[in-house]
């Protein structure tokens, strides 16, 4: 079975957790941690970068560093995975659906524009597939309105936008390490600051509510409770892990773009004879390989598709439910129009199988299965 995903190893992983654990510190914070959130810096351009657990933690910290209060709105995709919904209705907020640009599949601009209200509170741009959103556009928006805007950058780690990197557009930034990622560490993520103001309180919310960092730094005598907060850290041995990976990061990009050009050059002949569409290529971005997807027919079309390529041994699985028709969607938020475009992608997208360790012929089975099944 050739799976959709394969986590490598790429680097010194196991090297430095065995020197984790001869440190002796095993819990969030130590030497690795630190070499981590320096990486995520020199490699994003942000100016700041914490740490965390899990993506799903960035996006919740960056919801209370919003202050997001009950009845608050936020404006985000629909087509985008739960946690970026999920940050903002835990803070009582309302989840604001906007559909999404038909090339870039991201969140159309001029729908964000008509979706702010008077309790408009931020924007949560999601960067699907590593394509980052209109962030020049975006931000823009959020200077006109006084709205904080946050990049979900789950997917984007190392993808660029007019030559600048994910993570540096917006006030804040969550970056996913998940082991479906490019960059992994089993589960991970970061919370990238661009604004200094917000960096002690995101300390203190990291560090269960407590002012923990500035007592480590000597600032304080003692560390107490002063904010709300939770355990938002990871612990040593998967920041050593992930800090083997992030010294590879050029070189899995590198391999995983190879693929994804591969894909590009060899299904090509479909899309001119209309029987699927490619994503579209952008000039002013450069993905990291992270994905690469076909868009078929319909509904039928791409399920049919995925069956046929099963039976041949290879999974392409479809991608997001989208979240405005959702039970908790339903329940927690609300689309601000009708969601077209979103509700088209998400019946006929199909991801093919993308990894670091992907070989040609493996590739070349896939490309072939495709063939057989839409030539």
């Amino acid at each position: 079975m050739i799976p959709f995903n394969l986590p490598s190893f790429v680097g010194n992983e196991m090297d430095y957790i065995s020197k984790a654990i001869a440190l002796g510190q095993l819990s969030g914070d130590g030497q690795f941690t630190k070499l981590c959130s320096q990486s995520i810096v020199a490699q994003t351009g942000a100016q700041d970068a914490l740490l965390t657990h899990s993506c799903t933690a960035a996006l919740e910290m960056a919801a209370i560093l919003a202050d997001i209060q009950p009845g608050d709105e936020v404006i985000m995709p629909s087509f985008t995975f739960v946690s970026t919904a999920n940050a903002v209705a835990l803070r009582g907020g309302i989840p604001v659906f906007v559909d999404i640009d038909s090339e870039s599949l991201n969140l159309c601009p001029e729908q964000t524009r008509k979706a702010i209200t008077s309790k408009t509170k931020a924007i949560f741009a999601v960067h699907y597939a590593s394509m980052i959103a209109e962030m020049d556009v975006l931000a823009k928006i959020c200077v006109e309105h006084g709205l904080l805007l946050v990049e979900d950058a789950a997917q984007a780690f190392g993808a660029t936008f007019k030559g600048r990197k994910a993570g540096s557009f917006g006030d804040l930034a969550a970056f996913s390490f998940h082991e479906t990622k490019n960059i992994v560490s089993g589960e991970g993520g970061a919370l990238a600051i661009n604004r200094p103001d917000l960096l002690e309180r995101a300390e203190i919310i990291r560090e269960k509510g407590t002012n923990r960092s500035r007592f480590m730094r000597g600032k304080v005598d003692k560390y107490t409770w002063v904010d709300i907060g939770s355990s938002f850290l990871p612990g040593e041995l998967i920041a050593a892990f992930l800090y083997g990976q992030l010294e590879k990061t050029a070189v899995v990009t590198e391999r995983r773009r190879v693929i994804y050009d591969r894909y590009a050059t060899a299904l090509a002949p479909l899309a001119e004879r209309g029987r699927a569409r490619l994503p579209t290529p952008m000039t002013d971005r450069t993905g990291n390989g992270h994905m690469f997807y076909l868009l078929m027919r319909d509904r039928a079309d791409r399920d049919a598709f995925i069956k046929a390529m099963s039976e041949r041994g290879m999974h392409t699985p479809f991608h997001y439910v989208p979240l405005h028709s959702a039970p908790a969607g339903l329940r927690y938020a609300r689309a601000a129009g009708p969601m077209l475009v979103t509700d088209a992608i998400s019946s006929t997208l199909v991801r093919l199988p993308l990894y670091y360790s992907m070989t040609n012929d493996q590739q070349d089975r896939v490309i072939t299965g495709i063939y057989e099944i839409l030539a």
